[in-house]
């Protein structure tokens, strides 16, 4: 059983920056994939940004402002964002997986993010 716990998120302005963690405990193995993605009310879930083999991946809705990143030595994953917008307000989860062909089966109970104008 993996456990990921997500902070950072909060009230901010538009154009102010915020950095979200997330730091999985539990299995004694490595997440070979970590992720955060986000969801808006009445909207689905979709991906932000991905990292595997330290090889980061940013999906068009963020990218440009935001980097993803690992400390293995502390197990903990971080989303920097930049440049925020009132559309970037969200519950952003993390995500994560042991195996690169599967799904992501660990996830976090999500961090909320809210941009005013």
């Amino acid at each position: 059983q993996i456990r990921l716990v997500e902070s950072g998120g909060g009230l901010v302005q538009a154009g102010e920056s915020l950095r979200l963690s997330c730091v999985h405990s539990g299995s004694g193995a490595m997440l070979y994939a970590m992720a955060w993605y986000r969801q808006a009310p009445g909207r689905q879930r979709e991906l932000v940004a991905d990292i595997s083999a330290g090889r980061p991946n940013y999906a068009e809705v963020m990218k440009g402002r935001v980097t993803i990143s690992r400390d293995n030595a502390k197990n903990t994953m971080y989303l920097d964002m930049n440049n925020l917008k009132p559309e970037d307000t969200a519950v952003y989860y993390c995500a994560g997986k042991q195996d690169p062909f599967d799904i992501y089966k660990w996830w976090g109970q999500g961090t909320q993010v809210t941009v005013s104008s």
